[in-house]
């Protein structure tokens, strides 16, 4: 029961102790329906237990009370918004808001980044075009990686059962580790010194570091647990020497790859700086792109004709040729199939905000430093806005308002977060080169279940068997 709860608990401990870390002022929302405490030191704790994520807690939370309902973190009040009407009314197109980077950088302890607002913005843009030059500088990197697991599975015979999830992760591990740090992890013996840390943090951040950091921030109860402190402060130390090292070989000197870092390095930011980006970068961008990759291919083993119309588009837009980056963006199929990826498999459930003024949604009153949780899993399950919205029908954003809609909850367009755009491209470039060559194919009698945390999985490896098209 103990491991079950740390499992429910630990996205929300993560977000709230986070943010009420940095922001312990506490105010009550007064008349937003919703539920009372069920325990006056845990709040509405175990009602999330019983739900089995902080997700399903929240749909069930919109079903009972609507659009904008509250609950109980501790003694502290949390306001949850569930409709695209009511988003609206409340995101903020010109705010810079990352809820990896906020929640990341809470977890790992990180504090710069509290700099003016022309600092700040500067700052991103540093950020978002060292996603753009990385992708550009190394997409042909980007391809062989593709390619190379485009042999392995061609090499399995057809009735072979692939891990899915276990090769996703490892393709996104290679692509991130070179495209952000270059030639380095060129290396297998480094790549898999570094998926060791990377998986310790993971793991650790999942079902232990959030939930002890979250806890932690309440009660200090994180230096209290010196072996768990120790094996994350172990892996983390690693991770960091690795930057670290990387971005004193990178200054100064010019390298005929331009990664990730090399953008943060000539825009004159600190050293400590760099490395709390590229660190929230190689971690988010890991993680979302994994999940990208596992639910687009687990959706196209499932829909037959979806597979068959992304084959003759990839047929139709490359022919005989070569996987381009200028090809690459004629394949607007291919961007709908990933859209609704993201909507079905509700990649990441959940975001938050904090309230820095005085707001309103509808006829309620969010106050000052209120924590506002966006239940984007809601909104994309949501009939009044996608019907029929457990199916996969990538064909429904064939429809602008339906891809405005999308772009307006931070999946595609202006607003999306760096990670997913940068997962957005992998996971393309990967589905390019393999339906051009490969049947993807379910395991009959596979019941895939989900597992919600802050990127959405499944709860057991997912299996599939390919063939060859010729």
């Amino acid at each position: 029961m103990l491991d079950f709860a740390i499992f429910a608990v630990t996205f929300l401990l993560a977000l709230v102790g986070a943010v009420l870390y940095l922001y312990p002022a506490s105010r009550q929302a007064a008349g937003i329906p919703g539920i009372t405490p069920t325990e006056e030191k845990d709040g509405n704790l175990p009602d999330i237990v019983n739900s089995g994520s902080l997700h399903e807690f929240l749909v069930n939370l919109h079903e009972r009370y609507g659009p904008v309902v509250s609950f109980w973190f501790g003694r502290r009040l949390v306001v949850s918004l569930g409709t695209v009407d009511v988003l609206k009314q409340h995101i903020n197109p010109n705010k810079t808001s990352d809820p990896f980077e906020t929640m990341l950088k809470s977890l790992l302890r990180y504090q710069s980044g509290g700099g003016s607002v022309s600092e700040n913005h500067m700052r991103k843009k540093l950020y978002e075009n060292g996603v753009t030059d990385s992708l550009k500088s190394n997409f042909a990197l980007l391809l062989k990686l593709s390619e190379e697991l485009l042999d392995k599975w061609l090499s399995y015979p057809e009735t072979q059962h692939v891990p899915l999830s276990q090769h996703m992760l490892g393709f996104a591990m290679k692509s991130v580790t070179q495209m952000v740090m270059g030639s380095t992890f060129e290396d297998d013996q480094e790549v898999i010194r570094f998926q060791k840390n990377h998986g310790t943090l993971c793991i650790f951040t999942y079902f232990q570091v959030w939930s002890e950091i979250g806890k932690g921030f309440l009660d200090g109860s994180l230096d209290k647990n010196m072996t768990r402190k120790k094996q994350y402060e172990d892996a983390l130390m690693q991770l960091e020497s690795v930057l670290r090292n990387i971005i004193k070989e990178r200054k100064g000197r010019n390298f005929s790859q331009h990664i990730f870092i090399d953008s943060l390095v000539q825009g004159n930011l600190n050293d400590q700086q760099i490395l709390e980006d590229s660190m929230i970068f190689s971690l988010a961008s890991c993680i979302i792109t994994a999940k990208l990759c596992t639910w687009a291919i687990c959706f196209l083993t499932t829909s037959e004709e979806v597979q068959k119309k992304l084959y003759e588009e990839i047929n139709q837009v490359f022919g005989n040729g070569p996987v381009t980056p200028e090809k690459i963006e004629q394949l607007r199929y291919c961007q709908h199939v990933l859209c609704e990826t993201v909507r079905t498999a509700k990649l990441t459930p959940v975001s938050a905000q904090l309230q820095d003024i005085e707001g309103k949604i509808d006829r309620f009153i969010i106050p000052r430093e209120t924590l506002v949780l966006y239940a984007l899993g809601v909104v994309l399950q949501d009939p009044n806005t996608w019907p029929s919205p457990h199916k996969f029908d990538p064909d429904r954003f064939d429809d602008e308002l339906v891809m405005k809609t999308f772009s307006s909850l931070g999946f595609s367009g202006t607003q999306e977060c760096p990670e997913l755009r940068f997962a957005y491209m992998v996971t393309t470039v990967l589905l390019s080169v393999l339906v051009k060559r490969l049947h993807l194919l379910s395991v009959e009698g596979q019941v895939i279940e989900t597992k919600y945390e802050l990127v959405t999985s499944s709860r057991e490896e997912a299996w599939i068997t390919v063939s060859k098209r010729y």
